[in-house]
């Protein structure tokens, strides 16, 4: 027995794409117009280091084109390709913004070496550059704040990434203004040593970024934290005698889980369903990042299951009725509830109470075991008597050439 969930979300689908969509177009447009200041500025004040900043205020723009196409992506619903949903687009682009991280913290680094080691390489600027740097660094950590801000509240990697692209053109704003107060002073090196320290602080970002959404997209597992408040959660829900393979995957933040919940063996199937249900929907309320839940309702623990498992209802009913050929009672057509206990079955006869002494029911039950102890996986014969039997449905009956016989 399996039950499913839809993702729960913190506000609405809606919400989560207008405002993603709103706090990209915002960095996009900011990023076009520092670009644009930063290269006529570093043209004009004679400043290499701003240009290089605008160049890189404008791989900014395609990390907010990629943004803007993994949100929408990972905003459509679930489909017959995408059955679980479309976040891992998200996780998939956090890969890439982690890696242009990566890049370009290398080129700061590059960048720096080769200036302590040619102090000629790095220019006196003039105070344009120092004006545009600025701005530069206020706009950035701005829409750092602003951005990372949206990012947590529609629990978005992806988004809090592109925040940290925008820190980083920040950061590297603060080289350039570096750079300007040491040709100053004279000591141009101390520019290039802060380069080296800042762009390492930006390769170690974008190594996060890279290396936990490489996890979520090979199926990386919640931490045991994580599996611990689940596991509470499940083990509190009523009719729930233990669980087992719980099991959680990632996925944009949210987490994806399927577990076995061990319940009573002879409750009905109705019952069953209504404790998964119940612990599907605890999971779901009382967790902030369960998302996609799948419940297996068991009767047995797995090393009970280990033997062979008993055939199915139809071959069961033939087994029975060649055993019982030459009892007359069987010819009543009782009807038949299967207990699978494991490797073994129980049996619960219903027999036409206007058919049968109640004071013989012992004994008929006895000649039901002895007649069928023969079939390995009989552990037992019950018989009860049905006051109501007429009324009863005919799929129930035991009989093996019907249709039914295997509902």
């Amino acid at each position: 027995m399996h039950t499913t969930s839809a993702e729960k979300p913190s506000i609405t689908d809606r919400n989560t794409r207008q405002l993603k969509t709103r706090v990209t177009l915002v960095g996009a447009v900011v990023n076009l117009l520092l670009a644009n200041l930063k290269i006529i500025a570093g043209i004009a004040g004679h400043s290499q280091a701003l240009v290089v900043d605008g160049v890189h205020s404008l791989s900014d723009l395609l990390g907010d084109t990629l943004v803007l196409f993994a949100s929408h992506s990972g905003s459509k619903a679930a489909d017959a390709e995408h059955p679980y949903g479309h976040a891992r687009f998200e996780t998939a682009a956090t890969v890439v913004i982690g890696i242009m991280l990566l890049i370009v913290a290398g080129s700061f680094i590059y960048d720096a070496v080769l200036g302590i080691l040619d102090p000629t390489r790095l220019q006196t600027p003039s105070w344009v550059v120092l004006l545009a740097a600025l701005v530069s660094v206020l706009a950035n950590e701005a829409l750092y704040h602003y951005t990372a801000r949206v990012g947590r509240r529609v629990g978005s990697k992806l988004i809090e990434a592109n925040a940290w692209h925008h820190r980083s053109d920040a950061l590297s704003s603060l080289i350039v203004i570096g750079a300007f107060f040491g040709s100053l002073a004279g000591l141009t090196w101390l520019d290039a040593v802060a380069a080296v320290i800042v762009a390492a602080m930006v390769g170690v970002m974008g190594w996060q970024f890279v290396w936990q959404s490489t996890r979520e997209l090979v199926d990386t597992g919640a931490d045991p934290q994580t599996l611990k408040e689940l596991a509470a959660v499940i083990d509190a829900v009523e009719g729930v005698r233990s669980h087992h393979d719980l099991r959680t995957r990632l996925m944009a933040g949210k987490v994806l889980i399927d577990v076995h919940l061990l319940v009573a063996p002879y409750i009905s199937v109705s019952e069953g369903h209504r404790i998964s249900e119940e612990a599907r929907r605890r999971l779901i309320e009382q967790t902030s990042r369960a998302s996609e839940v799948l419940v297996h309702v068991d009767t047995q623990k797995p090393s009970d299951t280990a033997a062979p498992l008993p055939p199915l209802r139809h071959q069961i009913l033939a087994d029975l009725m060649d055993a019982w050929v030459d009892l007359p009672e069987a010819n009543g057509l009782p009807r038949a509830t299967l207990h699978y206990l494991g490797s073994r079955v129980q049996v619960v006869l219903e027999l036409p109470a206007e058919h049968i002494d109640s004071h013989r029911l012992d004994e008929i039950e006895d000649r039901f075991q002895k007649a069928a102890a023969e079939l390995p996986y009989i552990e037992s014969i019950r018989c009860l008597l049905a006051t109501s039997h007429a009324s009863r449905p005919d799929k129930t009956a035991l009989y093996p050439n019907a249709q039914s016989a295997g509902s």
